[in-house]
């Protein structure tokens, strides 16, 4: 495991996450991540740590509400936010880690476009 640092184009917005030094992340393909081009890393709420910005940090819900999207109300990124597929994690964009301490990202698709078929399989993949 190592510890990984990230945030929003600005700077306002930083975290930390604690993943593995090769990352599993997926691409979905649903409305949103594809207009926004998120990769996902997703992780149990106490691997993640919000280090600045709170405050600047913008909410955004659709559909069932249950994915709270969040964004920097100065530049608009969307660094991470709490995902409809793991309500109890968060989901790291990692477009937005600093690279140095990501040693290789194994990459997988998600079908977020029929998210109701996909995600059982997708949570199974996560463990």
């Amino acid at each position: 495991m190592a510890t990984h640092k990230g945030g929003c184009h600005c700077g306002t917005v930083t975290f930390e996450v604690e993943a593995p030094e090769v990352i599993k992340a997926s691409e979905c393909n649903c409305s949103m991540c594809k207009a926004c081009g998120f990769v996902h890393l997703i992780v149990e709420k106490d691997q993640f740590k919000l280090l600045s910005g709170e405050d600047a940090i913008t909410t955004y819900t659709f559909n069932t509400e249950t994915a709270k999207h969040t964004f920097c109300s100065h530049c608009g990124i969307k660094s991470f936010y709490v995902p409809r597929s793991h309500p109890n994690g968060v989901s790291v964009n990692v477009n937005c880690l600093d690279l140095s301490t990501v040693k290789g990202v194994d990459l997988s698709q998600f079908d977020g476009e029929n998210w109701e078929k996909s995600v059982e399989s997708f949570r199974n993949n996560l463990s």
